[in-house]
């Protein structure tokens, strides 16, 4: 498959990218169709009010270790690819422990709306769900969702993440002390790390209030507990 480099301006439309987010994007010149989603009686229809927010972030050498071969993983695992932190999207959370969802239909997002996020959220589909899920709650259109959460996602800075994988005896505390201190106004009690059952990074959960500026996180979203190890792939 022929893929088009990505331009330097589609890396400096999302701020700070070139510092450890995209380190290198390019886009399929040709990219599938995304499915259309909507609420399952797994995944009902909730209309809530919002209490706050969560911007989720994924480290990508690991997704792409666990999940690298799937056909929707091409763009973000393959074509000589390399992302550090990805956008997974912005969440509204409600004012207990439900949150909205699905909240009205979503058609299929526009072409020109999945080229310009996919060097941040680089999946067609979590594009699509990202949306549907938890943009139709805020009532707002597809790219002003997307123009919100990437720009809360390009202001992000990161510690040294090769370094923070090497470090022997690394506990999820002093990630996201580390973590926290790249980001001003950021402490340790405004995020949640995840992990995988082995130890292995996953996520971080940053939570902001209903003016989308970081806030502590709510003690019922738990987190990998601060004195456990944690490891960092570094996918290389």
């Amino acid at each position: 498959m022929k893929f088009a480099l990505a331009t330097a301006a589609a890396l400096v439309a999302l701020p700070g990218a070139a510092s450890a987010q995209a380190y290198r994007c390019a886009i399929p010149q040709r990219l599938p169709d995304p499915r259309v989603e909507g609420p399952t009686q797994r995944e009902p229809r909730r209309v809530l009010p919002i209490g706050s927010y969560t911007l989720a972030i994924s480290w990508s050498p690991q997704f792409c270790r666990t999940s690298g071969n799937r056909p929707s993983s091409r763009v973000q695992c393959g074509g000589g690819n390399d992302f550090g932190f990805t956008l997974h999207g912005l969440w509204p959370d409600g004012r207990g422990k439900a949150w909205p969802q699905y909240c009205r239909a979503a058609p299929a997002l526009p072409a020109a709306v999945i080229r310009r996020n996919l060097c941040a959220t680089p999946s067609v589909q979590l594009l699509q769900h990202e949306y549907a899920k938890h943009g139709t709650c805020m009532g707002v259109s597809p790219a002003a969702y997307f123009e919100q959460s990437t720009r809360l996602y390009g202001r992000l800075r990161y510690p040294d993440m090769d370094a923070l994988s090497r470090r022997r005896g690394l506990t999820t505390g002093q990630f996201a002390q580390a973590f926290a201190r790249a980001n001003p106004g950021l402490t340790p009690a405004m995020l949640r790390v995840t992990a995988d059952r082995q130890g292995w990074l996953d996520e971080v959960w940053i939570c902001l209030d209903t003016r989308l500026g970081y806030t502590r996180c709510p003690a019922r979203q738990r987190g990998r507990p601060a004195g456990q190890p944690l490891r960092i792939w570094r996918g290389r």
